[in-house]
């Protein structure tokens, strides 16, 4: 796919244009350039991402995921909530990973941007006017990776995958069906994590 065939996927998946997206979509291209991997069709890379709740890390996630094919509903993604804007890819038949993350003053120097400027005035991304967004957004998708991006070195990442579970059983709480690898026996009963643990 070219690169910006890869993007208009990804500013559609994501729903909105905005600065961070681009950021995390880059960043992802990079890790696998470093890997010298291609975009996962199922669990061939994983992402350990370092990200948190805010909003320039969901949408540096999006891109992220968008650019390496790595998706919770693939299960080959997990969230650190350290609020970073970091992560690290492995490849998973090779056994070796990357890690990367925004230079820190970049990073800082984009939230003073105003476009961040507008977003911290309570304006949805996409009510941005072009004219504050469009240079930024230019800025990110031109700016060589070394500018903007901290790389490390490929390293030894051993990789134990499990496999996929295709057997369900009903819970004797609520009837639904539960695939066998996530269910608890309590009191002689056969229980989804909702009903083991109900909130």
């Amino acid at each position: 796919m070219q690169f910006e065939q890869l993007f208009d996927m990804a500013v559609k998946f994501h729903g909105h244009r905005c600065p961070a997206m681009p950021m995390g979509l880059r960043a992802g291209l990079a890790a696998m350039k470093v890997l010298g991997a291609e975009r996962a069709q199922d669990k061939e890379l994983y992402v350990i991402s370092e990200t948190g709740k805010g909003h320039a890390a969901g949408c540096f996630l999006d891109g992220i995921m968008a650019a390496t094919g790595c998706t919770y509903g693939k299960s080959n993604i997990e969230k650190r909530y350290w609020n970073k804007m970091a992560f690290t890819l492995v490849d998973t038949r090779k056994g070796k990973a990357v890690r990367v993350s925004l230079k820190p003053e970049f990073f800082e120097q984009a939230l003073q941007s105003p476009f961040v400027q507008q977003r911290r005035k309570g304006m949805p991304p996409q009510d941005v006017p072009a004219e504050v967004l469009e240079p930024l957004l230019q800025r990110v998708l031109s700016l060589p990776e070394e500018q903007f991006l901290d790389i490390s070195d490929p390293f030894d990442f051993p990789w134990e995958g499990g496999q996929a579970c295709f057997d369900v059983v009903r819970c004797d709480g609520c009837g639904e069906a539960v695939f066998t690898n996530a269910v608890t026996e309590k009191d002689g009963k056969t229980l989804c994590g909702g009903c083991a643990r109900p909130l």
